[in-house]
């Protein structure tokens, strides 16, 4: 299926989540530790399939499909789309302009020039939000303004409240509100490349190089 805007013309580069890239997301956790602000986790269950079809999507702004596996084939039938499906090349660009939308309803807007991180100010607390397409990170000063944000957004999406964020993209997060700390790490993630490039069961070497090299 390829989209075309109203010249004809198509518009794959538009058939994208923009994402924050890595020093965003370091830079919402460096704020949240000199603010002493709380960091939450949010996870939005099978989000593309929460957006809306785009208009210029299928015919005339209908997707048809055939029957999904598991169900009988009629030659004389088709199912009309009511939501987006993972695997359409539009999906991700959908659940980002319905998620953008909800965002901007709320008073938010978007940072510079990154697409997906947004801020805003509620009762003179600043919120901070950064959306790795389905995995939110939120940082506020006041505990209870962010719970309220939090339950607006789980009752508009489904997904699910992960707690204070100790694991995103990789990443371990562990924070001391007390000392005012936030270390990142990503022992699991060195594990899995170790493993996969067989270099776990290799014993370690204060100096890994040939002697008298």
């Amino acid at each position: 299926m390829k989209r075309k805007n109203a010249d004809g013309v198509g518009d794959y580069d538009d058939a994208f989540s923009p994402v924050p890239a890595a020093s965003g997301f370091r830079t919402i956790l460096s704020l949240a530790t000199q603010l002493n602000m709380f960091t939450d986790h949010v996870d939005i269950s099978q989000a593309f399939v929460q957006g809306e079809l785009l208009p210029g999507d299928g015919h005339n702004g209908n997707v048809y499909i055939s029957a999904p596996p598991g169900y009988e084939e009629d030659p004389l039938n088709v199912y009309l789309l009511l939501k987006p499906l993972y695997g359409m090349p539009s999906a991700a660009r959908a659940w980002q302009i319905s998620m953008s939308a909800f965002l901007q309803r709320e008073g938010y807007e978007t940072v510079g020039f990154e697409r997906s991180m947004w801020k805003v100010t509620i009762d003179g607390h600043h919120i901070l939000l950064g959306a790795h397409i389905d995995d939110f990170v939120l940082a506020c000063t006041n505990r209870q303004v962010l719970d309220t944000f939090c339950k607006r957004l789980l009752d508009t999406f489904d997904g699910t409240y992960e707690g204070p964020i100790e694991h995103y993209l990789g990443c371990e997060i562990a924070r001391d509100l007390v000392a005012g700390t936030t270390q990142l790490s990503q022992p699991y993630y060195a594990e899995e490349v170790w493993r996969t490039f067989g270099f776990w069961e290799n014993l370690p070497r204060v100096t890994p190089m040939k002697p008298n090299t």
